[in-house]
């Protein structure tokens, strides 16, 4: 089966996902831009993870302190 004349020369696409210590040439300023608020939510949301556990570590320890 022939393929499309689009999908043989179309430009391949960065990932979508970013990877710590990937190249950063081949993406545009516009590309970057999604990166830095994809991974600024990411850093978010691993903040309030930490919160949430740490004050759920903070109630465990509280609750089984000794006398």
């Amino acid at each position: 089966m022939a393929r499309d004349d689009e999908e043989i020369f179309a430009p391949k696409k960065a990932p979508q996902r970013h990877e710590l210590g990937q190249p950063l040439d081949a993406l545009s300023v516009d590309e970057l831009t999604e990166r830095i608020e994809l991974l600024q939510d990411e850093i978010g949301r691993l903040s309030a993870a930490r919160e949430r556990k740490s004050a759920s570590r903070t109630a465990a320890d509280a609750f089984f302190k000794k006398p």
